[in-house]
């Protein structure tokens, strides 16, 4: 894990409208990390995701990749910047085979279908299945696949584990620290899985209605989990 910082937040504030759900919230992020994004649910950890990705509007603040500031409200420069957002309902070309789909996503410098396809192999023989004919594990590999071939610099991936058997779920989640390892990107993780989850990540921070209740590294929260039970019921630590 590097030191220099690839992901930074300053004040940023995400919501509906000028309503905010996520209040001021100032991180820094080297490259090589797993960041886990916990939370109840309407904790605001989706809206979070989905306003790095330049799907909604910044209502303040600022997000920095590699130092340079990324657009609020367009999700292609923003994708362009390097944030990737793997979503929570995977956003699959359905009719088109996994080949195609990672096809039409690859990027120039990014890595090739036999690279993503070491991470995902159980993709291999599925090339030419169409997505829609997946089962659900294999969607989300394609999905993670999809994302990688697009060169980010901080992955963001929405609940992984939505709809899926927690043995899947246990087999993935390894993958996600190889990406940050391998790669030097960031990833950014929301997932209900809190101890899967915290067993990949090296840092984490807990939403609940908006406000950060919590943070810190992963071990140290796995360790004590009455204070991350606190902190899920609200508890400021």
């Amino acid at each position: 894990m590097s030191e220099t910082p690839v992901l930074e937040l300053r004040g940023l504030e995400a919501g509906y409208g000028s309503v905010p759900v996520v209040r001021p919230l100032d991180l820094v992020v080297p490259g090589g990390t797993v960041l886990a994004v916990l939370g109840p649910n309407g904790a605001g950890k989706t809206t979070l995701m989905m306003t790095l990705a330049g799907l909604l509007p910044r209502l303040r603040g600022e997000v920095l990749v590699d130092g340079k500031p990324t657009p609020s409200s367009r999700p292609a420069a923003t994708n362009r910047a390097g944030l990737v957002l793997v979503a929570d309902d995977r956003a699959l070309f359905t009719t088109l085979s996994v080949r195609e789909n990672i096809g039409i996503a690859a990027r120039s410098g990014g890595p090739t279908l036999d690279e993503v396809l070491d991470l995902f192999p159980a993709l291999r023989p599925r090339l030419n299945v169409a997505a829609g004919a997946l089962s659900g594990g294999e969607q989300q590999m394609l999905a993670m696949a999809r994302g990688l071939v697009q060169r980010p610099r901080v992955l963001l991936v929405d609940e992984m584990s939505m709809g899926l058997a927690p043995v899947i779920v246990e087999d993935l989640l390894p993958v996600v620290r190889r990406i940050a390892d391998e790669t030097g990107a960031v990833v950014v993780l929301v997932e209900q899985h809190v101890r899967l989850a915290l067993e990949v990540a090296d840092r984490a921070v807990v939403l609940v209605h908006g406000d950060v209740v919590l943070r810190g590294e992963a071990a140290e929260l796995a360790a004590n989990p009455t204070t991350l039970e606190a902190a899920y019921l609200g508890a400021t630590a």
